[in-house]
């Protein structure tokens, strides 16, 4: 069947016409799984996103517009889309797993310390640690314990390069000063 006929066939689809959707599915799922696989690669996941596509067309049918394009265009169109934006979605996932994985990782308070202990006194070393905030202990923390750079840093904790050096700054020059070290 044509393009015209598959215009013809959405047409009915937006008037609820289950026997149309029928056709219509027969005629673009193949194309449509084809794009999807294209950008997901996974099979498993290419298929749920072709239906996912594939629901959205029938339950978006009224608002195809025969003017703005094909039935097939339009489907592919929604079908990169949803395909993207799996990508996208996993990629983020695995992202914050990534992270999160990085921070399990991250030495306790206590292991840190350590390397510090052999020159400073250790309760001195705590307290000065303990009067800063959270945000700069973490941030001092990872870069001078687990030797990450500024970069790694605000990579790990989801924040601007900038922040992190201000935290960085402001921690240091608070340990400097609680642990009365002269420059």
């Amino acid at each position: 069947m044509g393009g015209e006929g598959l215009t013809a066939l959405m047409l009915q689809v937006a008037r609820g016409d289950r026997d149309a959707f029928s056709a219509v599915f027969d005629q673009v799922s193949g194309p449509v799984l084809g794009v999807v696989r294209s950008v997901v690669r996974d099979p498993a996941q290419s298929e749920e996103v072709t239906q996912e596509v594939m629901v959205d067309l029938w339950r978006s049918a009224a608002r195809y517009r025969p003017d703005r394009g094909s039935v097939l265009n339009w489907a592919l169109t929604l079908a990169h889309r949803r395909a993207v934006d799996r990508v996208r979605s996993e990629q983020a996932s695995s992202d914050r797993a990534r992270r999160v994985a990085l921070l399990d990782h991250t030495p306790a308070y206590d292991e840190v310390t350590e390397e510090v202990e052999n020159r400073l006194d250790r309760e001195r070393v705590r307290r000065c640690l303990r009067g800063l905030t959270e945000r700069q202990r973490q941030s001092v923390t990872l870069a001078y314990y687990r030797g990450l750079t500024y970069r790694e840093v605000a990579e790990l904790l989801s924040l601007p390069l900038g922040t992190v050096k201000t935290r960085m700054r402001d921690g240091l020059i608070r340990l400097r000063d609680c642990l009365g070290v002269t420059a």
